[in-house]
């Protein structure tokens, strides 16, 4: 039996030994700092290293311009008839001698040409010659040769207008040239003459109408018809018959009246 109890009490004490064994790496682990692993040194052969430059700053942001665009030369008006394609317009260079202030145009323009729809395709109308008038003006000719004036000369002669012989555009002046009375709408460039229309090309056998002389009956109804659909565009129509003034040309103006479907035609 002694035998046997000290053969427990060598077992234990061997238990006992592991234990402490075991728990004290662990405890010695937890006690102690970690050791922090170095590289080894740079060897003094190699050529040295620059060291990094610091970030640049940031450079200021630009400015906001805070003031208007440029505004493009022009009118409303003039850039829109100028951005028409087929419209040969061009603002009209001021006179060396300044008008007096009931003469002034406003928006004067120098008109060459005018777009208008044919049966093939974008067409022109010239005036001849080119005549200084308002803008104003110059748009309501182009609506009416566009919309009136084109078609019905297609629908008569089966051929295209294609130029006005006009005068009387920007003149400083009375009406009828008189030496008194009230100024003419011509001195504002609201008023344009027109002498003749060229039907087709003059060079291909063309017919050029007079308003002054209309060569048969197909030529009068014509004229008829050019002054009917002209009352609608413009605020004054006079021509032939109207009075001498008037009986080689027919005057359209653009003149304000006290309404606006208001006409004053013959």
């Amino acid at each position: 039996m002694r035998k046997r109890s000290l053969a427990r009490q060598g077992y234990a004490a061997v238990i006992a030994v592991a234990a402490l064994a075991a728990i004290g790496p662990a405890s010695g682990r937890e006690s102690r700092p970690a050791t922090t692993l170095l590289p080894p040194p740079r060897p003094a052969s190699l050529p040295a290293v620059a060291p990094i430059p610091a970030p640049a700053a940031p450079a200021p942001a630009a400015p906001v311009n805070t003031e208007p665009a440029a505004v493009v030369e022009g009118s409303a008006c003039v850039r829109m008839l100028a951005g028409v394609t087929g419209n040969q317009i061009r603002s009209s260079i001021p006179a060396a001698k300044p008008e007096a202030e009931d003469c002034r145009v406003v928006d004067p323009v120098v008109v060459e040409a005018l777009a208008v729809r044919t049966s093939s395709g974008p067409g022109q109308v010239r005036l001849l010659p080119p005549p200084t008038v308002s803008c104003e003006l110059a748009r309501a000719v182009s609506l009416w040769l566009d919309t009136s004036l084109q078609p019905l000369t297609r629908g008569v002669f089966g051929r295209e207008l294609t130029a006005l012989r006009v005068g009387g555009g920007h003149e400083c002046r009375r009406r009828n040239r008189q030496a008194q009375g009230q100024l003419s709408e011509h001195a504002t460039g609201r008023a344009l003459d027109i002498f003749a229309f060229q039907i087709g090309d003059e060079k291909q056998g063309g017919t050029a109408v007079s308003v002054e002389e209309p060569n048969g009956l197909e030529q009068v109804r014509f004229l008829d018809a050019v002054r009917q659909s002209a009352c609608g565009a413009f605020m004054t129509v006079l021509g032939p018959g109207s009075d001498a003034a008037h009986a080689n040309h027919i005057h359209v103006d653009i003149q304000p009246r006290r309404a606006a479907s208001s006409r004053f035609c013959q």
